[in-house]
């Protein structure tokens, strides 16, 4: 599940994002998963986030990986949405949160996920569901 703004990587910030776009990406991780289902969606907006946290988070999932984007420095809402289901969520970091702006350095999620990967580029997606299938 990927928040705003990550509809644009390979186009963004390449300096940062890499330049892979997240749908070839995507495709890679399933290819190297085939035994995991991986559904996908990303959206800009808070609430879409956090009604497909409630969908996914009561058993239909067993396990959610987010990059929330900028929400992740923000979002109450979305911790609570997390907080409140069942399924574990690992948050995940493109970069290396810790080594930007002050303002990214603090997650507002991280204390409802089950775990956080950070500055792997693209492939903190990878560690991420890693963790979650054990």
């Amino acid at each position: 599940m990927n928040g705003p703004n990550l509809n644009l990587l390979g186009q963004r910030e390449t300096e940062i994002y890499g330049n892979l776009d997240f749908k070839t990406y995507l495709d890679s991780l399933r290819e190297r998963y085939p035994e995991v289902r991986i559904d996908f969606f990303q959206s800009n907006m808070e609430g879409a986030l956090i009604d497909k946290i409630h969908e996914a988070g009561f058993g239909k999932c067993d396990g959610i990986v987010l990059n929330a984007g900028a929400y992740t420095h923000t979002s109450i809402a979305i911790m609570d949405a997390i907080k409140a289901v069942s399924t574990p969520v690992v948050e995940v970091h493109i970069s290396n949160i810790y080594q930007r702006e002050e303002f990214r350095q603090r997650s507002m999620i991280a204390r409802a996920c089950k775990g956080v990967v950070t500055g792997f580029g693209l492939d903190s997606y990878r560690v991420a569901i890693e963790g979650l299938i054990g």
